[in-house]
């Protein structure tokens, strides 16, 4: 089980950064296997062994402690995954730009997205956004979410803001049209063991 402590926003997770060069290719493994709050902080995790993390050992999750419109952060196999709990209003938003994201039902095949996370929401639970917060370009950590108006790169749309080269995310991670990320961030295998436990890294018998 996972414990988490919020570091300053725009700061990756401890060990991150030793992963960039290779995160990508990581990253396309993945897929195989009130207010909007203006720009939620990374949340550090609890730092699984190194024997777990040279195993690539699943890593369990409560959300059960997000409130909502809030993100935490998860390491697994040193990468960052993002847990955004999604209001009503975020859900809409993601509604409102299909005609505006560059793969709005996760078809592209480079990075590839389960079956299970090929829909509108790229998600298990439309409440849950579940994905690896690493941009598809060139491995920098995004940062947001962002809600309507609060980033000029997003205007009036609610999303996540890649700093290295402007890459824009919509609240399902999916990357708008026009950008330099070639497709949606990845989402990682996982399940639901109950209504708030979640598991990282296995969709096994799900």
């Amino acid at each position: 089980m996972s414990t988490s402590t919020s570091v300053p926003a725009g700061d990756a997770p401890a060990g991150v950064d030793k992963e960039r060069r290779n995160a990508i290719a990581l990253a396309a493994t993945v897929g195989g296997a009130g207010a909007v709050a203006l720009a939620v902080p990374f949340v550090a995790s609890f730092a699984p062994s190194e024997r777990a993390k040279a195993a690539g050992a699943p890593v369990e999750f409560d959300v059960g402690g997000i409130a909502p419109g809030e993100m935490k952060t998860v390491e697994w196999r040193g990468l960052p995954v993002w847990v955004l709990r999604r209001t009503p209003e975020m859900l809409q938003s993601i509604r409102k730009v299909d005609g505006e994201v560059a793969d709005p039902k996760s078809q592209r095949t480079q990075y590839p997205t389960p079956e299970y996370a090929q829909n509108e929401f790229r998600s298990r639970k439309p409440e849950y956004l579940v994905a690896v917060g690493i941009c598809t370009h060139l491995g920098c950590s995004p940062a947001g979410p962002f809600g309507s108006n609060q980033n000029s790169q997003l205007g009036a749309d609610q999303g996540f803001l890649c700093p290295c080269h402007g890459s824009t995310f919509d609240l399902a991670g999916r990357v708008f049209k026009n950008k330099p990320a070639p497709d949606n961030l990845p989402v990682p295998p996982h399940k639901y063991l109950s209504d708030t436990l979640i598991l990282i890294g296995d969709d096994s018998n799900a």
